[in-house]
């Protein structure tokens, strides 16, 4: 019959044999011989390998070559892991304690002696080993008293070990309490091969021959097998390239497909006119000339609202790069058509001074905007709902109280989200309660977000990127000094103040408890009024009542103190343009990111603004190239991708962060930025060619997709 006609019937076989397969890597691990109860509640706990299939996909971390036979006399005591093969001559015992004993086997190859020794399992080794028996002895080798020794190494009976199979040797990741109960690297190895003994038929492929034949990949089956008993170093290389884009393609699957979904169903309200309201601001009260770079964003947004599917934009752009602006300039939009719109802030500090910036900005024009947070109460927080009902409010500036059941809009058109990373998705869903039809979501981040990372996490997103300064503002000036130069640092901070400007010192912590060899707060403040006696200075942290705390800021807002003494708790939504200098302390504690975020604090004024790194004499070599960095650049997405390289990407699981449906057990998108950027292609090309999900050529990956998939809830098209 034609191939065609052949589809429902293969899709079927291979339905059934990827259901075959699930239904034995699902077994419970208890049952895997050489687990049992105790191994398993082990392995669960602390690896979180529950299943056959959870084992098969604990990757090594490393590997060992187990391919040659060292002679003794060829050894020295700085070599990695290596092995001999001979006899043990001999053994004796040394008493340590009388619970402890050291148990010493003098082993020969012929050519000369060395000493394998044990201070665990002392009694084991002595019953095990006899003297006389051929065995391959792999070990670390060291020197003791001139001799090559081994200690704990792994034996195996030369007569049983086919030398030509080992190849490579695995490496696992185990924790402590895995080695105290016996449960080591070594195990784990025979684990997962007694496991793959037991896959006598070959796994089912899961992707299909039109993606791996033109990349050149070998099949799953092989690199799941190679992975973890691999012979040379090409296998372990092609293995984890398989395994590498097969993770990393599903991932970009998944959210390309929620995204195609979300144009498809999720019909956007339509801004078709440009009105009196927006061109009123643009023509009278824009303070200044837009960048070329906000003119760009706005053309996007503009497009995306009058096109008449939803709009899911991320705005990314550095501190003080004028996103709020845009925001607005959105938000007229939408009142011109006749909607609401909202602006959603994590903190109440940053929510009243989104709504101070926006009523400064619409001075003289009939633009009505109300405050809603926690503090809002009484018949004044009555008074803004009704005004939400009514639609009398236009605008809205919140927390998280807007996304309260209370909170009914008349009309909801736009929700413009800041900093959503500190929001969980769960809570941005309940944006959508708030609307009949979903209201367009700009979600606005200062925190740059390097390329590959922002593919995987808010690959859902279309992007805009404000990437210019406005016109005037000077870069900051950021200088390292040392916990000795204080006295000197202190001088310039008091020049600064005499020039009429403001300060930031940023302690790391709050109380000298929390970590004894940090600078805390509490402590600081009280030496700091010392130094400057003549001086006001307000303190915020985050232990605080919500009240002292909004006191303390308004006083230093206003400039009724001039130095804010304060933890991390400034890093979002502080915005005083007069305040020129941020020192932090112990900036050896803070990542890159956070440390450009508190920068970003300085520098929104006209005048020069200088940020000062103080940190202790003796640093690592990693932190050392954090601070540089730092005085190196004021770029805050070449600063991202740096963090990104030197702490990792963190963790992309969970809605907290995210809502990705996945954890990535091999692939890492810092590392490996190409192989991010081919599945994406590969996943748009499913995508364009079965938008719907239902062609049967394509039925494999659909079906992979739902097994892999670890939530049926659409988060991304909320996000």
């Amino acid at each position: 019959p034609p191939r065609s006609t052949l589809f429902p019937y293969t899709t079927l076989f291979r339905s059934i044999k990827i259901k075959e397969e699930m239904n034995l890597l699902e077994q419970d691990i208890m049952y895997l011989p050489g687990v049992g109860p105790r191994r398993k509640d082990l392995l669960n706990n602390e690896l979180g390998v529950a299943t056959y299939g959870d084992l098969l996909e604990y990757f090594p971390y490393k590997y060992v070559d187990r391919t040659k036979i060292y002679r003794i006399s060829e050894l020295t005591g700085d070599m990695p892991f290596v092995q001999i093969k001979g006899h043990i001559l001999s053994f004796e015992s040394h008493e340590l304690s009388p619970r402890k004993k050291r148990l010493v086997a003098h082993f020969t190859d012929g050519t000369t002696i060395c000493d394998l020794v044990w201070f665990n399992g002392v009694s084991y080794a002595a019953k095990t080993y006899l003297i006389g028996r051929e065995y391959v002895v792999f070990g670390k080798p060291g020197v003791y008293n001139g001799r090559i020794q081994f200690t704990h190494p792994d034996l195996d009976d030369a007569s049983q070990l086919q030398l030509n199979d080992m190849g490579m040797q695995p490496y696992y990741v185990t924790t402590e309490r895995m080695k105290k109960a016996g449960v080591t690297s070594r195990s784990v190895e025979k684990l997962t091969k007694t496991l793959i003994g037991k896959l006598s038929q070959t796994l089912p492929e899961t992707l299909p021959p039109y993606i791996t034949g033109p990349l050149h990949l070998i099949s799953r089956d092989e690199a799941l097998r190679k992975i973890h008993y691999p012979k040379t170093v090409e296998d372990t290389q092609r293995a984890r390239l398989r395994l590498k884009f097969e993770e990393l393609f599903y991932v970009q699957l998944n959210i390309l497909r929620y995204a195609s979904d979300h144009r498809r169903k999720y019909r956007g309200y339509v801004f078709g006119k440009i009105g009196d309201r927006f061109n009123g601001f643009y023509a009278h009260h824009l303070p200044f000339a837009l960048t070329n770079a906000q003119k760009r964003v706005m053309h996007e947004i503009r497009e995306d609202v009058r096109s008449g599917r939803q709009m899911n934009r991320l705005l990314q752009g550095d501190v003080g790069s004028g996103k709020t602006l845009v925001a607005l300039m959105a938000m007229l939009i939408a009142l011109d058509n006749g909607f609401q719109a909202c602006i959603m802030a994590p903190t109440e500090i940053l929510a009243e001074q989104h709504l101070q910036t926006i009523q400064a900005f619409l001075q003289g024009m009939e633009v009505r905007c109300e405050l809603l947070t926690g503090i809002v109460k009484g018949k004044q927080r009555k008074a803004v709902l009704e005004g939400l009902a009514d639609g009398s409010v236009d605008i809205l500036v919140g927390t998280h109280a807007v996304i309260e059941e209370t909170v009914q809009f008349c009309r909801l058109g736009l929700a413009v989200v800041d900093e959503q990373h500190r929001f969980g998705v769960a809570q941005r869903a309940k944006l959508w309660a708030k609307s009949s039809n979903p209201p367009h979501i700009l979600v606005m981040t200062a925190t740059p977000i390097p390329r590959t990372l922002a593919m995987t996490i808010y690959g859902d997103l279309d992007v805009s990127v404000i990437d210019e300064l406005p016109p005037g503002r000077k870069p900051i000036v950021t200088l390292h000094k040392y916990d000795n130069q204080l006295t000197s640092l202190y001088q310039g901070i008091r020049k600064q103040i005499q020039q009429g400007r403001q300060a930031y010192i940023v302690f790391p912590v709050i109380k000298e408890s929390e970590k004894k060899d940090l600078k805390d707060l509490e402590s600081g403040f009280e030496a700091l009024k010392e130094v400057f006696p003549d001086l006001r200075l307000s303190r915020v942290h985050g232990k605080m009542k919500s009240k002292e705390k909004e006191e303390e800021m308004r006083r230093f807002v206003s400039g009724e103190t001039q130095i804010l003494v304060a933890t991390t708790v400034i890093e979002v939504g502080v915005n005083v343009p007069n305040a020129s200098v941020m020192v932090i302390l112990d900036a050896q504690r803070f990542g890159l990111s956070q440390l450009h975020q508190l920068r970003g604090r300085v520098g929104r004024g006209a005048k020069q603004s200088f940020c000062i790194l103080v940190t202790k004499y003796e640093l690592s070599r990693e932190t050392r190239k954090r601070i540089d960095i730092m005085c190196e650049t004021n770029d805050g997405f070449e600063i991202a991708e740096a963090d990104l390289k030197l702490r990792g990407p963190g963790d992309l699981e969970g809605t907290q962060q995210s809502g990705m449906a996945f954890d990535l057990k091999i692939a890492d998108i810092v590392r490996d930025g190409q192989l991010v950027q081919m599945a994406r292609e590969q996943a748009q090309k499913i995508i364009d060619a079965d938008p719907t999900c239902d062609r049967p050529e394509y039925a494999m990956l659909w079906e992979r997709l739902r097994a892999l998939r670890k939530t049926n809830v659409n988060w991304a098209a909320i996000s």
